[in-house]
């Protein structure tokens, strides 16, 4: 279990399973519809068995980059504690299970399975024609709001897309940053990224402006539905911790980079959602 947790890296599901907690509450606090216990556990797993077979595909099919690359040689596959074939069946397994869970919810998350399936594994392929690499990975991480959403309501409403574009932007932005210590090996290996493509002070300066309509993103719902001053307090964090690991990479200085990628996004995700569960609990009691 311990190497299969390592293969996926459970520990960065901490970057979209609290946007998926706002669009389910969000879904509660805005419509009719009340909380479900089960709902709520179907959520989780979805996001869960979406993200194993996500993460899965993309170790396997990268496998021979990871091991050239001597910053990923010693990822589980490349470093022989995984089996290619071992992650590839259970790439599979988790697909059959998101696809299963989606069935108990409700007939539009069933119909809609295979394309976030899509979308989320994707991402895979995309560096190999496209520095917009980014984005896709943005975009599959961005479904979560909307599809917790749709969880709970059983339909689309604009509040939920306007999060999911703050973590399309969020997550592109970011892994732009998380990429630049690539530059070299993905033009050695004629891969697609930003830096690659543009080079590390272009590439950051990208990374920005992502982030920019990140923080506009979460501003919106401000003007779409009544949230008390705890959100707004959680907005300004947020952004805090934008602004704050764009001031620890620079373009001569990557050292800090794991501590902007993993530290400061996951602080910043997980106190966001904080912010705003509050701010939905004291408005419904």
């Amino acid at each position: 279990m311990k190497k299969y947790l390592s293969l996926v890296l459970f520990a960065h599901t901490i970057f979209a399973m609290p946007f998926a907690f706002i669009g389910f509450f969000l879904a509660i606090s805005t419509t009719e519809h009340v909380f479900s216990p089960l709902k709520l556990v179907f959520m989780i797993l979805c996001m869960i068995f979406a993200r194993n077979a996500a993460m899965a595909f993309n170790r396997y099919l990268d496998r021979e980059y990871d091991l050239k690359n001597p910053r990923t040689a010693i990822r589980d596959i490349p470093a022989g504690r995984i089996h290619a074939q071992s992650a590839f069946w259970f790439t599979l397994t988790n697909c059959v299970l998101f696809i299963f869970t989606t069935w108990f919810i409700n007939s539009l998350c069933f119909y809609l399975s295979p394309i976030a399936l899509a979308v989320v594994m994707g991402y895979s392929y995309t560096k190999r024609f496209t520095p917009l690499c980014h984005l896709i990975l943005g975009i599959g991480l961005g479904l979560a709001p909307i599809g917790a959403y749709l969880i709970v309501a059983g339909e689309f409403a604009l509040l939920p897309i306007f999060f999911s574009l703050a973590v399309v932007c969020w997550v592109s932005g970011f892994d732009i940053i998380y990429s630049l210590q690539d530059e070299e090996f993905d033009k050695n290996e004629k891969l697609y990224s930003i830096p690659a493509w543009l080079g590390r002070k272009q590439a950051l300066r990208v990374s920005s402006v992502l982030h920019v309509f990140s923080a506009l993103f979460v501003v919106l719902p401000l003007f779409f539905t009544p949230l008390s001053w705890f959100y707004m307090a959680g907005v300004l964090f947020f952004i805090t911790m934008l602004i704050y690991q764009h001031r620890l990479v620079k373009p001569d200085d990557l050292s800090k980079v794991n501590r902007a990628f993993f530290t400061t996004n996951g602080i910043a995700s997980v106190a966001f959602a904080l912010f705003f569960l509050l701010d939905v609990y004291l408005r419904n009691s």
